[in-house]
């Protein structure tokens, strides 16, 4: 940047915040916060009403519901003494129009909104939903617009005309703002609130209620699965607690039934990955001129190809995985680092032309459907489909206008969509959600499942959710079949207390990288000995994590656990003093340290 931009004092005081409490270097917070190319905003105002001002037709806003009235009072009422109120509302059950409500007469009192989506897909269906209402006094900001488009939103806050609603994923929390006034993070639950990497690696959701805290606005947390520390937040009387039990225009929440894969397999029903149950629902559902919408959290066409004479598999060279095979690229593709070769026509280890595919993903789940319902449209949503706006938009239009019988996606699908039509949603590989090796596990497959199975029977009919799984007797299929979040928060937060894990304590994940793998787990296990001098039992590790070389990195992984009544600040301190004494050693030079705070 040729010129500092203009930078609010609040704003200075909250990216400060986000330096120390996340551990990273100022200069990453603004390279986070300020869009590229952004030069100083004194000469260029004039410019700044260009964006996303579209003519739209304004209406009246939908009177609430009984049950909605209801809950935007107790929401009023908790913030006269609480400033932060958890919003737990059951899928379906328009919480969207009570943040409408509440934005409307944040708007009526000259003060701004931040609205956090988590996933850029869901802005689209949002966004028209809202100019409807609010005209061009909205502003969306995302990744997927180009930086000259967020140039110019940075620039319109800052003028004296600036949005008084800003719709956005995690960076929009970074955007200046004169006179913040509520704070709305939808699907607060979402880990894509989280940065991963690069740095600075924050959590959107805390910044939003740190910032919040600073101008003295209100802050809204609204899910149908809340996070478990967000739970507990409220539970403790941190924040205020308000429940919105029932769906829009009393629809039913919709039946699960689950499927043993087990038993299908054993008694060859099974169709690849779908059980003839589910088969025979989408068929029906099909037939009645409804919607299906299938999840499977894995895109590609396979998870790996495979050689059936020597057991050859492709790995990756440069992290420890197998690659993902793209069908319709004719690639093979490493999904951590990006690289990828084309598939080869004979196998190099033993030369015959034995490959096959082992496993399933979107694209090959698309393939079969397309195959076994051939008068199906049938659509997938994944990272390989919504690359660019346009094509996700179009996505959604497709599924919204009805071009679309089936769609079939990873996660994204769970998000907080809306489409009339969807009647049955299958879930079709519930254990691999639960088999992942975290503590979060069970907490995140029923976020997941019940998320997904929300997008079914929205409007009309009661909807159905097939959940198929191999082990249908894990306590947390039957807390999704019941929709009872509540049993589930009571065992996992158990399980928590009993082995001190958040939101019993704060953790933070230090990560150890080195080209040699004798020089990381040297370094790792140094700096370990070093942190248990200081923080005794709280260090765990030094471990190799399930992927233990990225980008040609050999990674080795500490955890350490602090206490929530621990200064942050003291244990950011003696944190980055044992990690500067640690690489100020000639051996560890060229190794590189990455702090993740409060992972996810």
């Amino acid at each position: 940047m040729d010129e500092t931009p203009i930078v609010l004092p609040v704003q200075m005081k909250l990216w400060q915040w986000v330096s120390d409490y996340y551990m990273c270097s100022l200069g990453e917070v603004f390279k986070a916060a300020i869009p590229a190319g952004l030069k100083s905003t004194k000469k260029k105002n004039s410019h700044a009403t260009r964006v996303e001002e579209l003519d739209f037709e304004v209406r009246p806003i939908h009177p609430l519901t009984e049950h909605q009235t209801r809950a935007y009072d107790q929401i009023k009422e908790s913030w006269q003494q609480k400033p932060t109120c958890l919003l737990h509302g059951v899928t379906s059950s328009g919480k969207t129009e009570v943040y409408i409500h509440l934005i409307d007469e944040a708007i009526r009192e000259g003060k701004q909104v931040l609205y956090l989506l988590p996933e850029i897909v869901l802005t689209t269906q949002l966004t028209e939903r809202l100019r409807r209402v609010f005209g061009s006094r909205l502003g969306i900001y995302h990744s997927k617009y180009s930086d000259a488009k967020r140039v110019e939103v940075y620039r319109k806050q800052l003028s004296d005309e600036p949005y008084d609603i800003i719709v956005g994923v995690r960076s929009s929390v970074l955007l200046p703002f004169r006179r913040l006034g509520l704070v709305i993070v939808d699907e607060e639950h979402e880990t894509s609130f989280k940065q991963q990497d690069p740095a600075p690696r924050y959590n959107a959701r805390s910044v939003a209620l740190v910032m919040a805290s600073m101008v003295g606005a209100k802050t809204l947390l609204g899910s149908a699965t809340p996070s478990m520390e967000s739970y507990e937040n409220a539970l403790k009387g941190k924040y205020g607690l308000v429940t919105l039990k029932q769906r829009y225009e009393n629809m039913m929440l919709p039946e699960v039934e689950v499927v043993d894969m087990k038993e299908e397999r054993r008694r060859k029903m099974a169709t690849g990955l779908f059980s003839s149950r589910l088969l025979a629902e989408i068929r029906q559902t099909l037939d009645a001129g409804y919607q299906v919408i299938l999840f499977q959290n894995r895109r590609g066409y396979s998870p790996m190809i495979e050689c059936k004479v020597c057991g050859w598999v492709p790995q990756c060279p440069r992290c420890d995985v197998s690659m993902t095979f793209h069908r319709r690229l004719a690639m093979l593709s490493c999904h951590y680092c990006g690289y990828s070769v084309p598939v080869p026509e004979i196998c190099p280890q033993c030369e015959t032309k034995s490959l096959t595919s082992k496993g399933f993903g979107t694209e090959r789940i698309e393939d079969t459907l397309s195959k076994l319902f051939p008068h199906a449209t049938v659509k997938r949503m994944d990272l390989d489909t919504t690359r660019s706006r346009a094509h996700y938009e179009e996505l959604l239009t497709d599924v919204k206008e009805r071009r679309a019988d089936i769609l079939v996606g990873t996660q994204m699908v769970a998000k907080g969509l809306d489409f009339a039509g969807v009647r049955l949603v299958g879930i079709l590989d519930a254990s691999s959600m639960l088999r992942q090796p975290d503590f979060r596990a069970y907490e995140r497959g029923f976020q997941l499942m019940a998320q997904v199975a929300g997008r079914a029977g929205r409007h009309e009919l009661r909807g159905k959710v097939i959940l198929q799984s191999m082990e249908v007797s894990a306590s947390v299929i039957a807390q999704v079949v019941n929709h009872d979040y509540e049993g589930m928060f009571r065992e996992q937060i158990e399980e928590r207390r009993q082995f001190s894990y958040p939101p019993f304590c704060r953790l933070t994940d230090i990560y150890v990288k080195h080209k040699d793998m004798a020089v990381a787990e040297h370094m790792a296990e140094e700096m370990a000995a070093v942190l248990r001098r200081v923080f005794g039992t709280r260090v765990l590790g030094p471990v190799a994590p399930p992927v233990a070389r990225q980008q040609s990195l050999h990674i080795r992984k500490i955890t350490l656990k602090a206490e929530t009544s621990a200064s942050p600040s003291a244990v950011s301190a003696r944190l980055t003093e044992i990690v500067n004494y640690i690489k100020s050693k000639d051996v560890f030079r060229s190794a590189s340290v990455v702090l993740d705070v409060d992972p996810l």
